[in-house]
C-alpha cells in the first residue's frame, strides 16, 4: 500500500492553480510561529522535550534510551533482573542511580586541533595523535603534570575534512576520508571498493609532512557506498541531509505540528531517523511517494500520520470537497476517540457525495454540531447505501440526478426493508472483520433517516433544483424514525452471581488485562454504584475521599450536564479505587521517572490510556472495556448480556428495597423520573413495596400529617417529599390501615394500649393505604351528612379532623413523589388482590347445603 493512496492528489499543476507545495512549506517553516528548532537540516531535540524526550526517563540520567522502552541499555538490564527478583518498575526507577553520557565519539573536533576529531572514547578530547602524545609524555613526567598546560605547548595538525559519507557531518578521522563511526561500518560492510591507507602511513608520511596516498580496489563503488549510507546515529538528534526539498521541508513541518496536539502518539527519534534513511535509500521525492509495506508497523504509523498534518495544509476544505474527503481539523473540531479525516470517496456519483460533503460542512459549522462522530458516519453510511444502490438500479449508474424518479426512490426503500427482512448484507458496508454487514432494524433505520435528512436539506437550501433532482424523489424518502428501544433487563440471578463470583473476576483481570490497567476494577465499580460505563472509565485520580468519615465517590455525569456528583460507597469498593490510584501512580513514575506533581495529579485520569496519552490525562476508551468484557462474558457461557445492565439490576434492587423512583433518579444521574422508569422493572408486588415505605404521621399524633405537608392546600415539592420519604433504617409491622412502629410491639410484645392504632402516635399511614382512608373519610361524611342536628354534624366533623390532615398528608406525599396515580390504582384492600381466583369461584348454598348433609352420612 502506497502513501498516495491516503492522500488525494491533483495530477495536473493548472489544477492547483499555481501553488507550489515547497513554497507553502517554507513559507510556513519560516513564520515566527515555526519552532526554530525544526529549521535546520540535522534537527537537535534538547533534553527534556515533552514531546520527542529521548534521554532515560532516571531522573538525572544522561543516555539515550534503547528504542522502544524508557530507559537506557543500562538501565534496561537492571531493570530485567529487579523484575526478575519482584520489583516494580516505579520502585525500580526511583531507587536507579543516573549514568552520565556514554564515552563515545559526539562530533566534537580535538581541543588543540579544530579540524580533527576528537577520540571515540575518555574524556580528554584529543584527536588521535595528540591522545597518543599525551600519553607517552605522562608516562615519562611526574603523575601531577597539568593537562591545560601542555595543552598550551601544543601545535595543532592539519585536519583531514569532513567525512566523505555525503549525509555525515563529522569530521574525518584519517586520509581515508571517514569518520570514527563510518569506518567501522565500512570494514563491516566489507569495505566495497578496498580503500585502504599504506601500512604506518603515520610514520611513512603524515610524521615526515607528505601527503597519504590513498589506495583503491574499486573507487566507484568506496563513493558510491560513501553516497548511499545511512548517517551516524546521535542521541538527541534527527539528520536530514540528502533527503529531497520537498520530503525535508515536509518532515520538519510535520514534526513541528505533531508537538502542537494535546493527544499525540509516541514518535521516537531512531524511528523517525529509520524512516528518513529509508525514504533516502528510496529517494522519494515526498512522503506521498513513499510504500507503507517497506515501513514496520510503528515506522508506517508515523508516515500516516504525518500525511494527515500534510492534508491539513494542501488541501482547503473547499479542495477536499473536489478529492472526495472532509476534514474536521478544518473546521477546529476533533471528535473524542476519532481522527479527523472523513473518506467520502465510497459515493460515487459525484452529485451525492457533494451533497454529502456540503451537509456535514454545514453540521460542523453549525451551533448543533454534535459530540460524536456517530452523526457524521450515519450520513456517510445513508449516502454509501443509496450510492451503491443507485450504481446498479439507476439509468446511468445514477451519475445523472436529472433521470431518478419517485421509483428509484421507492425501490431503494423497498430493497432496504427486503434486506431488513430476510437478514441479507448490506450492498455497500463491512464490518471490522471484513465481510459485508448484515442490514437489521438499526442501520435501516439510520440509512433511511440519514438520506432523509440530507436530501431535505439540499432541497431547503436550493441544491437539488440545481442539480435538477426530482422533487418527488426526495420526498418519497420517509422517515424511519428511531430503532425500537427496548428497556434492558436487569441480570438473572444466575448471570448476575456468576459476574461477580471471585473466580470468575479473578481470570477477567488476569486473562484479559495482563498489564493491570483496571478492567476488574471498572467492572466492580460499576456493579457496586450503578454508574454508566464511561462515568466509571474517565473518573480522575482525585475521585474518592472522605468527608465526616464517610467513605464518597465523585464522578462526572456528564450525559446529563451533573458534574462533580458525589455518592457514598462502601468500605469494600473505597479500598478498590484506593488501590488503583496507588497504581496509577506508580504507572506515572515508571513512564516519566518520577512521582507527579500535585497539580498533574489531580488531573491524572484513574484508568489511563498507554496509547497516545504522555501526560496521563487520558482516560481508557470503551471500546476497550467493552472488548475484553464481551471477549470475558463469551468464555463464561452466560449469553447476551451488556455492562449496562448492571445498572438495570441496581435500579430494580433498590425499588424492591423500598426507594421511590425520585430517589432511584437522583441516585443513577437521570434527567427525568420517567427515564428512573425506563430502568426499573415494576410488578404488583413491587410498587406494593415501595408504597408501604411512603409513611406519614397518624390521625392519633400531636400533628396529623404534618411532617409530610406545607400548608392545607399546597401539594408537596419533589424536594419536600424527598426530604421526608423513605426511610430503610426504621423497622416496623403492619396493622389496620398502615404500620406499628411501637419497637416492642414490632419484636413481638404485646400492645399496651390494646391495639387502639389510629389513636395512637407510634401508628404511621403508608402509601399503600390510602384508598382505604379515602374510604374511610367518605364513611365519616356519609354519616356528618346524616346526622340528625347541625351540633351532631359539627361533633363528627371535629372528630374525625385529624384522620383527615393525616390523609391529606398522604395524598400531597404521594403527590410529591410522583405515586398518587400508582396508589388510586393499586387498591391493596379489596380482597380480589388477595384471593384471585379463590374469590372469583363461586357455588350455590343449595349445592353445598347438599356437599354438607353428603358428609355427614358418609362419616
Amino acid at each position: 500500500m502506497t502513501a498516495r493512496s491516503l492522500l488525494p492528489l491533483y495530477t495536473e499543476q493548472p489544477d492547483r492553480a499555481g501553488r507550489d507545495r515547497l513554497e507553502i512549506l517554507t513559507a510556513l517553516i519560516t513564520s515566527p510561529t515555526f519552532d526554530p528548532i525544526y529549521r535546520t537540516d540535522i534537527i537537535k531535540i534538547p533534553l527534556g522535550h515533552p514531546v520527542y524526550r529521548w534521554e532515560c526517563v532516571v531522573e538525572d540520567c544522561e543516555r539515550a534510551r534503547t528504542s522502544g522502552t524508557e530507559v537506557c541499555s543500562i538501565h534496561r538490564i537492571e531493570w530485567v533482573e529487579a523484575r526478575a527478583r519482584g520489583m516494580g518498575k516505579a520502585e525500580f526507577l526511583t531507587a536507579a542511580e543516573p549514568l552520565g553520557p556514554v564515552e563515545r565519539s559526539t562530533g566534537e573536533p580535538c581541543r588543540i586541533c579544530p579540524g580533527r576529531p576528537a577520540i571515540p572514547h575518555g574524556a580528554l578530547r584529543l584527536c588521535r595523535r595528540h591522545h597518543y602524545s599525551w600519553t607517552y609524555y605522562f608516562s615519562l613526567h611526574d603523575s601531577s603534570l597539568d593537562l591545560e598546560t601542555w595543552v598550551a605547548d601544543q601545535e595543532p595538525c592539519e585536519g583531514y575534512g569532513r567525512c566523505q559519507v555525503r549525509v555525515c557531518p563529522g569530521l574525518a578521522e584519517s586520509p581515508l576520508g571517514l569518520c570514527s563511526w563510518h569506518r567501522a561500518r565500512y570494514k563491516r560492510r566489507g569495505r566495497p571498493g578496498g580503500a585502504a591507507l599504506p601500512s604506518s602511513w603515520w610514520q611513512s608520511y603524515e610524521n615526515l609532512d607528505l601527503p597519504v596516498p590513498v589506495f583503491y580496489s574499486d573507487e566507484a563503488a568506496f563513493r558510491a557506498w560513501c553516497a548511499s549510507t545511512d548517517p551516524m546515529p546521535r542521541p538527541g538528534q534527527i539528520n536530514l541531509l540528502g533527503l529531497r526539498p520537498l520530503l525535508r521541508a515536509e518532515i520538519k513541518w510535520t514534526l513541528f505540528a505533531h508537538t502542537q496536539h494535546d493527544r499525540h502518539s509516541r514518535w521516537d527519534l531512531d524511528w523517525i531517523q529509520r524512516m528518513a534513511n529509508r525514504a533516502r535509500e528510496r529517494d522519494a521525492g515526498s512522503l506521498t511517494d513513499l510504500d507503507l509495506a517497506d515501513f514496520p508497523r510503528f515506522h508506517g504509523a508515523i508516515v500516516k500520520t504525518m500525511l494527515h498534518h500534510l492534508r491539513l495544509i494542501y488541501f482547503t476544505p473547499m479542495e477536499t470537497r473536489e478529492a472526495g474527503f472532509i476534514e474536521t481539523d478544518h473546521f477546529g473540531i476533533r471528535f473524542p476517540f476519532s481522527a479527523s479525516h472523513v473518506d467520502l470517496t465510497a459515493i460515487s456519483q459525484r452529485w451525492l457525495r457533494d451533497l454529502a460533503w456540503d451537509y456535514l460542512a454545514s453540521l460542523f459549522s453549525s451551533p448543533r454540531c454534535p459530540r460524536t462522530r456517530v452523526p457524521v458516519d450515519q450520513v456517510r453510511r445513508a449516502a454509501t447505501e443509496l450510492s451503491a444502490f443507485l450504481e446498479i438500479e439507476a439509468p446511468d449508474a445514477g451519475h445523472d440526478p436529472r433521470r431518478l424518479t419517485i421509483e428509484h426512490a421507492q425501490r431503494f426503500i423497498a430493497d432496504q426493508r427486503r434486506r431488513e427482512g430476510e437478514g441479507l448484507p448490506s450492498l455497500a458496508m463491512k464490518g471490522s472483520d471484513g465481510k459485508p454487514s448484515i442490514v437489521s432494524s438499526n442501520t435501516r433505520s439510520v440509512v433511511a433517516n440519514g438520506i432523509r435528512k440530507l436530501l431535505r436539506d439540499a432541497l431547503e437550501d436550493g441544491s437539488t433544483d440545481r442539480l435538477g433532482l426530482d422533487r418527488e424523489f426526495i420526498t418519497a424518502m420517509p422517515a424511519a424514525g428511531g430503532a425500537p428501544m427496548r428497556a434492558r433487563r436487569p441480570f438473572p440471578d444466575e448471570v448476575a452471581r456468576a459476574l461477580a463470583d471471585e473466580t470468575n473476576l479473578a481470570m477477567l483481570a488476569e486473562t484479559f488485562d495482563s498489564e493491570d490497567r483496571g478492567l476488574r476494577d471498572v467492572w466492580e465499580t460499576i456493579v457496586i454504584t450503578g454508574r454508566r460505563v464511561n462515568e466509571v472509565l474517565r473518573l480522575r485520580w482525585d475521585c474518592i475521599g472522605r468527608y465526616g468519615g464517610l467513605a464518597m465517590f465523585w464522578h462526572d455525569q456528564s450525559k446529563v450536564g451533573n458534574y462533580d456528583a458525589a455518592i457514598r460507597i462502601p468500605e469494600r469498593l473505597y479500598d478498590v479505587l484506593a488501590a488503583r490510584q496507588r497504581k496509577t501512580l506508580d504507572r506515572f513514575t515508571a513512564q516519566h521517572g518520577r512521582r507527579p506533581s500535585g497539580e498533574e495529579r489531580a488531573g491524572l485520569a484513574l484508568f489511563f490510556s498507554s496509547h497516545r496519552n504522555r501526560d496521563g490525562k487520558t482516560s481508557l476508551s470503551y471500546q476497550w472495556f467493552h472488548r475484553y468484557f464481551r471477549q470475558w462474558l463469551d468464555g463464561l457461557d452466560l449469553g447476551h448480556f451488556v455492562p449496562h445492565q448492571a445498572r438495570h439490576t441496581l435500579a430494580t434492587n433498590l425499588l424492591r428495597h423500598g426507594a421511590s423512583l425520585t430517589h432511584i433518579r437522583r441516585y443513577l444521574g437521570q434527567v427525568s423520573e420517567r427515564m428512573a422508569e425506563h430502568y426499573v422493572h415494576l410488578s404488583h408486588s413491587d410498587l406494593e413495596n415501595v408504597l408501604q415505605h411512603v409513611w406519614v404521621a397518624g390521625p392519633g399524633t400531636a400533628s396529623p400529617g404534618e411532617l409530610l405537608g406545607g400548608e392545607a392546600a399546597a401539594p408537596l415539592t419533589r424536594e419536600e417529599a424527598q426530604a421526608i420519604a423513605v426511610d430503610l433504617a426504621r423497622r416496623s409491622t403492619p396493622a389496620e390501615g398502615g404500620f406499628c412502629t411501637f419497637q416492642p410491639v414490632v419484636d413481638g410484645g404485646a400492645c399496651p394500649w390494646k391495639l387502639d392504632c389510629h389513636n395512637c402516635d407510634k401508628f404511621v399511614l403508608s402509601g399503600a393505604d390510602l384508598l382505604y382512608w379515602r374510604r374511610k373519610r367518605e364513611q365519616w361524611r356519609l354519616l356528618a351528612e346524616g346526622a340528625p342536628d347541625d351540633a351532631t354534624a359539627t361533633y363528627l366533623h371535629a372528630y374525625f379532623e385529624p384522620t383527615a390532615r393525616a390523609i391529606d398528608g398522604l395524598e400531597k406525599a404521594l403527590a410529591g413523589l410522583g405515586l398518587l396515580d400508582d396508589a388510586l390504582a393499586l387498591d391493596l384492600r379489596k380482597p380480589q388482590d388477595y384471593f384471585q381466583r379463590v374469590w372469583s369461584t363461586a357455588f350455590l348454598a343449595s349445592d353445598l347445603a347438599a356437599a354438607g348433609d353428603l358428609v355427614e352420612v358418609d362419616s
